[in-house]
């Protein structure tokens, strides 16, 4: 089959050409349609997602109905370091592995297919086509589970509030907190895009994404005590996580710093990608 910037592509997607009427050039906002017809229209897009957001909201009610069921019963030092607000939160643990897992997704699936010939034959300058693609994921990520987070929050006050240690969005932190939860997936997100146009199969891009996320700071442990304590807390998903933490421990970075870290991973991961898209063959 012949491929042009006006026609629609395999698998029965549009090309950006096609997308806005089939003439003038392809243009960034004509991309970012096609992905979004693309997005929007796989079934494990829409399976992934609620599954993040089920988990986010899901095991937050789980902790807090727990905690409160048994508070009678903890010590007076679990007392102690109890936070209310990230026990709803505690579902982003679980819910970060399908964001990443579908971001690899995002980008293996077409390479998977073959669909990603036809994607780069429709824009032969290749890096709108990953831009739209992680901007796109991005935007999605963040408006689901930052609105999911909400709902963990507050679901996991209202139980912990049988036993009066709740807490509310306007104490000190709690709003970071909840915000962060939406943030920090976002960038899981992006690292999981990234990931998955360096490596351009799914086995091997959630086996990274896995490892980055849960091997690495497992295996950071193994180091001695002077070593880890300084590297433990440059890792990805430490650094992202700061933004979650209402105290800053020893060794650990400030939230925001530490955010700023992951968001430079991801940064990173995705220059690597648009450099190897634009050299190497499809």
């Amino acid at each position: 089959m012949t491929m042009t910037t006006g026609t629609a592509v395999a698998g029965g997607f549009p090309s950006p050409a096609s997308t806005a009427g089939g003439r003038g050039e392809v243009t960034q906002l004509r991309v970012l349609h096609s992905e979004w017809i693309k997005m929007r229209t796989l079934r494990s897009t829409f399976f992934t997602l609620i599954a993040a957001v089920v988990a986010l909201v899901g095991l937050g009610a789980l902790f807090a109905a727990f905690t409160a069921g048994h508070w009678d019963h903890m010590s007076a030092r679990e007392r102690a370091s109890f936070e209310p607000g990230l026990t709803s939160l505690r579902g982003y643990f679980l819910a970060q592995l399908a964001v990443g897992v579908l971001g690899v997704l995002v980008v293996s699936g077409e390479y998977a297919t073959g669909m990603i010939r036809a994607s780069l034959t429709a824009v032969p300058r290749r890096l709108p086509v990953l831009w739209a693609k992680a901007a796109l994921y991005a935007a999605v990520t963040w408006a689901l589970m930052t609105a999911g987070a909400f709902v963990a929050f507050l679901v996991g006050q209202a139980l912990l509030a049988s036993h009066h240690v709740g807490t509310s969005l306007g104490a000190p932190g709690e709003l970071r907190q909840v915000m962060g939860v939406g943030l920090y997936l976002t960038v899981v997100g992006l690292l999981g895009v990234a990931i998955g146009a360096l490596i351009r199969n799914t086995a091997g891009g959630i086996a990274t994404v896995f490892g980055l996320l849960l091997v690495v700071p497992v295996l950071a442990e193994a180091l001695p005590t002077s070593w880890g304590d300084h590297i433990d807390q440059w890792l990805p998903s430490n650094a992202g996580q700061s933004v979650l933490t209402l105290h800053q421990e020893a060794h650990t970075l400030a939230p925001w710093t530490g955010f700023a870290v992951f968001c430079l991973y991801a940064v990173a991961a995705l220059a690597a990608a648009a450099v190897l898209l634009r050299r190497r063959d499809v």
